[in-house]
């Protein structure tokens, strides 16, 4: 048989404090003396006492829960940038449970209602997209929701990404001051903001500079369909082929980089320039060298905290709002480099 649970009285009487005292140490920001916090501690160790956190959610109405929902872990930059997130959330005295979605509203509005179940404090999604009919649910249960790495024009909602449309025009100007004059675009998924943010600034760099876009694909932010794009973009008579390419993540770029180099025998950048955007971690290892812009993940974490915090703490004069965070254009070895290209960004 399982022995009874040690209760917050018990841990009281061992340590010779009140029933409050245990809870206070056990409560996070809580005020309580160093001496005080020792000996509760000290014996809770001793009775193995663990507070029951759920039950003291219901007293105080917040969980101290934070729900993550994250579309996919495939592409790397989600893991780097989520555990920044969950670490910063945990310093704050929140934990972190996380819900798998697809990219699609229709995934996030069925996990919803188990996510709301849980009584958590507020949401963070990573890209994934919600209806407005689920927003408006969480906003109507006082759950702030703040959309990482994604934007939405719904009324009430908080959204932080990389200034997409900056970069993706950033790129179109570095390929351009390149010399290059056939420009193939590879797309994420069409339902995503960063997606369609990225290459309409895509989009206005090459027109301003009065050149079309010769060549485009799809690729959905997945890897096999980012080969399947590269087959199908290069794969033809070189007349046929961009002389450069953008992709909208460097996950599909680095993809796309092995079918040039490794199916199809072309040279990066002799025959084609590549680049990518996020600046995973492999974009600098030596094998790629792949020139990407950078996504600012620890401003875009801080950004988030700050927001959801903000909305859970004072949500009578929260307000939403949108945050773009501009990021830089990093040269490496992928493209063909302009030749007026500042010395700063030669040396990264």
């Amino acid at each position: 048989m399982m022995a009874d649970k040690v209760t917050s009285a018990e841990v009281a009487a061992r340590a010779g404090v009140s029933q409050s005292a245990v809870s206070r140490v056990f409560t996070p920001g809580a005020s309580v003396s160093k001496k005080t916090a020792e000996k509760v501690r000290k014996a809770a160790a001793e009775l193995g006492y663990r507070p029951n956190v759920l039950a003291r959610a219901m007293v105080s109405g917040k969980s101290r829960i934070i729900g993550l929902v994250v579309a996919y872990l495939e592409n790397q930059f989600y893991p780097s940038a989520l555990e920044k997130l969950s670490n910063a959330l945990q310093q704050r005295g929140y934990h972190v449970l996380v819900f798998m979605a697809s990219q699609t509203s229709g995934s996030i509005d069925n996990v919803m209602d188990e996510i709301l179940d849980y009584q958590v404090d507020g949401i963070v999604t990573a890209s994934v997209a919600m209806s407005s009919d689920i927003t408006s649910r969480c906003l109507a249960a006082g759950v702030p929701v703040v959309l990482f790495n994604r934007s939405q024009d719904i009324e009430g909602i908080t959204s932080v990404t990389s200034d997409n449309f900056a970069g993706g025009r950033k790129v179109a100007e570095f390929l351009v001051a390149g010399g290059h004059t056939r420009p193939g675009y590879i797309a994420g998924w069409e339902g995503a903001s960063t997606q369609r943010d990225r290459e309409a600034g895509f989009r206005q760099g090459l027109a301003t500079a009065g050149i079309p876009l010769f060549a485009r694909e799809v690729g959905d932010f997945h890897t096999e369909r980012a080969r399947q794009a590269a087959r199908a973009m290069f794969g033809g008579a070189p007349e046929t082929r961009p002389d450069c390419v953008f992709i909208a993540n460097d996950h599909m770029a680095l993809a796309v980089m092995d079918v040039l180099r490794f199916e199809l025998g072309l040279r990066v950048p002799e025959d084609v320039s590549v680049v990518g955007y996020d600046d995973v971690p492999p974009a600098a290892w030596p094998a790629y060298d792949l020139t990407t812009v950078r996504q600012r993940a620890n401003l875009m974490v801080e950004e988030t905290v700050a927001a959801l915090m903000e909305h859970i703490e004072t949500p009578q004069t929260a307000a939403p709002r949108r945050v773009e965070i501009d990021g830089p254009l990093i040269p490496r070895g992928s493209a063909r480099r302009p030749m007026n290209l500042p010395l700063e960004g030669r040396n990264t």
